[in-house]
Order: structure tokens, then C-alpha cells, then sequence
């Protein structure tokens, strides 16, 4: 039994974090402590930059000094690295699609979170650190829903994560996600800019004018009977947002949980589908190491594709 007592710690903010929120810095630092921890120890300001009280949106900046509470981790939380001879984590292997000395993407399948916590003993970023011991470095650059599938771009070294992560605060990263939505897609809806509001204690986002300004981009890609596949382009990237503009627009996603509409489920249930269609297909970036245009696709897994095979069908 560990006895150990937590303590206070005090973090200093090189260049090579800021720029982050607090509270994403924190729920990297803090893996396995809940996220409703770790927003409430924000709210009551027990965490302290440079003394100060600050919200969870805060962004950390070079010279920073965190304060950190002590934070007792229930044991029940405390997760061991995943053995390598799960099934979920060895297929992982399979699904890296491209890897240098700089970066890794995985095309994640639907069902894996990007990250263990919030009651997940790991997640995508934990399987592969499991099944490369000796990377020295492995850290997720972005996140994707846990049933999204898709890419999902990984630095393999400290300086190659400040590099992306750069191009994305610069919106310089093209991101494109294939979906299927309910309905006939209007061919003049092509920018959708609803500002969004996340409710930090149950994640539920909702289109509210006192919300962050948000913009996804979207293109018609196939139209069948009763749905309509999507490219999707999120010009900011904020929680949920593709599938709460969808909605917005009157075009929830098949099988959102969510935000969809338990019609549509029923629907595409007849052609395969039972999984939320939604999947990240292409990603565009500027390489960290030599500033090649890397211009990276991700196929759809089968399910994905029986469900656009048999839509085909009805038309």
C-alpha cells in the first residue's frame, strides 16, 4: 500500500509548453485524474499561475510558475500500462499508416479513446507507448472523439510537437472528415459558423452566442435517398464541433449518441451501420523536420464502406 502523501508542486513553463491551455496542460500532466477533478480544483482556484487565480482556458506562457495542490489519485483510478498481448492494443500496429524519426499517424478505429481517464484504463497513445518501450518520446499532437475514426497525428520528438502544434494554433493544418448526416444536404450550406458552448461538467457542447466562434467547412459528397455523405473541413477546432454544426444545420450524423436523431440510426442500422459515421480521411501539414507538404489519407473501415455500398443500392 503506497502511504505516500501528496505534496505541492511547482511547475516552470519553458517554451516548449506554452501556448497550451491550463487545462488541457493539466489533464496531460493529471492522466489518471478525473477531469471533473481536475476542473474543480481550477474553479476554486487551488491551482495558482504565478500566484494568481486563472480560468481553464488560460494559455500558458514562457516563465509561467504553476502551482499544483496536492491531488490524491483514488487507487481505483491508478491504471498500469496495457499489456501488449491485448488484442485491442497489438492491432494498433496495424492501423500506423505512416512513421518517420518525427511523427506518427495512426488511422484509429472507432471505439478507441485517443487517451486513457475518465473510467478507460488507456487509450490510443498508451497502447502505442506500451508497444514502442524504448521511444524516448510519444505524445498525441491533436485529439479525435473516441468513435471517430481516422488520422490521428503523433510526435515522435519534443521539438517535431511544438512544430505541429504551432501550425495548428496558426491554422495552417488542413483537416478533412468524411460524414454521413441525415437528409438532403443543401448544396448552398457550404460554411457553417455557429459559435459553440461546452458545458465543462458533462461535455455537452450547444450553439450559443455567448459560445466561442467556430467555422466548419462543408462539401456534398454522395447523395442517396434519406442521407447524404459529407466532407468536412473544421477551420477551428473545437469540441464536438463537427457533429453540433451537422446538427445545427438540421443534419445530425448517423449514430451520434449525442447529438443525432435515433430515425436516422434506425435507418442506416438496415445497411451495416452501427457506429457514429464519422471519420477523419485526410489531414495536410507542413513536416516538423524539413517542411515537406505531407498530404496524408486514411481509408474507411469496412463497416463504413458496406453502409455507403448499400445506401448506393437504394438510389
Amino acid at each position: 500500500m503506497n502511504t505516500d502523501k501528496p505534496k505541492v508542486q511547482f511547475i516552470d513553463i519553458s517554451d516548449d509548453i506554452a501556448g497550451q491551455r491550463i487545462d488541457n496542460f493539466l489533464r496531460n500532466r493529471l492522466k489518471n485524474v478525473p477531469k471533473s477533478m481536475i476542473y474543480r480544483v481550477l474553479r476554486k482556484g487551488e491551482v495558482r499561475v504565478n500566484k494568481k487565480r486563472i480560468k481553464p482556458e488560460y494559455k500558458l506562457q514562457e516563465g509561467d510558475v504553476i502551482r499544483l495542490p496536492p491531488i490524491k489519485i483514488p487507487e481505483s483510478t491508478k491504471a498500469a500500462a496495457p499489456s501488449t498481448k491485448l488484442e485491442k492494443v497489438a492491432e494498433l500496429e496495424k492501423c500506423i499508416i505512416f512513421e518517420d524519426d518525427h511523427i506518427l499517424v495512426l488511422n484509429k478505429p472507432s471505439g478507441t479513446a485517443v487517451h486513457g481517464g475518465s473510467g478507460l484504463h488507456f487509450g490510443a497513445i498508451e497502447a502505442l507507448r506500451a508497444l514502442r518501450p524504448d521511444a524516448r518520446f510519444l505524445e498525441l499532437v491533436h485529439r479525435i472523439d473516441r468513435d471517430t475514426s481516422g488520422i490521428l497525428l503523433i510526435a515522435k520528438k519534443r521539438s517535431a510537437l511544438r512544430h505541429l502544434q504551432a501550425q495548428f494554433r496558426e491554422k495552417i493544418v488542413q483537416k478533412y472528415y468524411f460524414a454521413l448526416v441525415m437528409g438532403s444536404w443543401k448544396a448552398s450550406c457550404k460554411k457553417v459558423t455557429a459559435p459553440l458552448l461546452k458545458n465543462e461538467v458533462n461535455s455537452i457542447v450547444r450553439v450559443n452566442p455567448n459560445g466561442k466562434a467556430s467555422e466548419t467547412r462543408f462539401k456534398i459528397m454522395e447523395k442517396f435517398e434519406q442521407a447524404t455523405l459529407v466532407q468536412a473541413s473544421p477551420i477551428t477546432g473545437r469540441t464536438h464541433q463537427i457533429r453540433v454544426h451537422a446538427q445545427y444545420t438540421g443534419h445530425p450524423l448517423a449514430w451520434d449518441d449525442r447529438y443525432g436523431d435515433p430515425r436516422f440510426d434506425a435507418y442506416t442500422k438496415k445497411f451495416g451501420l452501427g457506429r457514429l459515421f464519422l471519420h477523419a480521411a485526410n489531414i495536410k501539414f507542413s513536416h516538423p523536420a524539413n517542411g515537406e507538404l505531407m498530404d496524408i489519407s486514411a481509408k474507411m473501415d469496412g463497416q463504413l464502406e458496406k453502409t455507403l455500398q448499400g445506401l448506393r443500392k437504394t438510389l
